[in-house]
């Protein structure tokens, strides 16, 4: 329990730490940096070691998952790393499903924690690779079945697992008008928005999505920048968390990213820079908001795309500039290209399409 202007209490199952578990803990929570006046950036070494390592040390806690056991996950990024990162200490079996969009880097150093990865490359017609990779786990459950599966699209103990970073976040900066994060399972802004309003009922939540994603009701289709956004619609996505919902189209995060890099010094990857985008302009709209970014990884694995200019360069879509307006939409589908938000106002995604619908009729 910490004290700030009011009281705050983590809601956290009370789980033992073991020496396997001390590795983690630093890494698993962000270097805060002021980035302006009203501004600043949670910036992750890796994020999803949170949810990784409180969700392996409840099914230990509960018995799913005993000494020697065997983890499989369906994931193409950071949660993967995280969940190997953890197995290569505790010595659990890991395998992972993924699809060819996977980062080469990233396969490569998931080998060599001792994860099997398996790489399906049809995918599915409605659905796309998600939909093949949840199918392939349900059969190796199958054929496993005393294998845990962490689940983090799923699992409750995903969004809980922000218990920790709020705690931090308040005990820092005291006072939160604002949060920003992207959305790709839903665990991390769900869980720490969540979190904070017990503290702060009227913080803002804002989520950083991408167009051709599903999660707030545009229609599937690709999608180059990875790490948010999502072919299905997750368990732990709760819309009604949310108040404004924010589309970054992957070149204008990359070139943030850049940004993000050569303007405060950090390091990161393309999501951090579809949040920095967002909540840099939120900020200079409403100076008297202090602001809150997630970032949730850094950008090693991004040194021959996102850092490479000759690469960058052929990325399709308009360039980014600090002074550039997001358009403001009605409902998800008015515009599905550019950078645009929308007022969520905590509805949930049912009431936002039937609203969509009926002013369409």
């Amino acid at each position: 329990m910490i004290r700030t202007d009011t009281t705050y209490e983590v809601i956290c199952m009370d789980i033992s730490i073991t020496d396997f578990d001390w590795p983690f803990l630093d890494y698993e929570l962000p270097r805060l940096n002021k980035l302006s006046n009203n501004l600043y950036g949670a910036s992750f070494f890796l994020m999803k070691l949170l949810p990784a390592r409180f969700t392996i040390q409840h099914a230990e806690a509960t018995g799913k998952l005993s000494r020697g056991g065997h983890i499989i996950e369906t994931t193409s990024g950071t949660f993967g790393l995280a969940l190997a990162m953890i197995c290569a200490v505790k010595k659990y079996r890991l395998t992972l499903i993924s699809d060819p969009v996977i980062d080469k880097n990233l396969y490569a150093q998931l080998r060599e924690l001792g994860a099997v990865v398996e790489i399906l490359r049809t995918p599915h017609p409605d659905g796309g690779y998600q939909r093949v990779r949840l199918e392939r786990l349900y059969k190796l459950l199958e054929e496993d079945p005393d294998a845990f599966w962490p689940d983090q699209y799923g699992n409750p103990y995903n969004p809980m697992s922000y218990g920790r970073l709020a705690e931090y976040l308040v005990k820092r900066l005291g006072r939160i008008d604002c949060l920003v994060g992207p959305v790709g399972s839903g665990g991390s802004m769900v869980g720490t928005t969540a979190h904070l309003r017990r503290v702060f009922p009227d913080l803002k939540a804002i989520a950083v999505d991408t167009p051709k994603s599903v999660l707030f009701g545009q229609r599937n289709g690709e999608r180059l920048l990875r790490g948010l956004g999502n072919s299905l619609l997750p368990k732990n996505l709760d819309h009604s968390m949310f108040d404004y919902v924010f589309w970054v189209p992957a070149r204008m995060a990359f070139q943030a990213t850049r940004e993000l890099h050569r303007v405060h010094g950090l390091y990161m990857g393309g999501t951090s820079g579809a949040a920095y985008l967002v909540a840099n302009w939120w900020a200079r709209q409403n100076p008297g908001d202090k602001v809150v970014a997630i970032f949730p990884d850094e950008g090693h694995r991004y040194s021959r795309t996102i850092y490479n200019d000759k690469w960058l360069s052929k990325v399709p879509g308009k360039d980014y500039s600090p002074e550039l307006q997001p358009l403001l939409i009605q409902h998800p589908r008015e515009n599905e290209e550019e950078w645009c938000w929308m007022r969520w106002n905590r509805r949930r995604l049912c009431d936002v399409i039937s609203s969509m619908v009926n002013s369409t009729t």
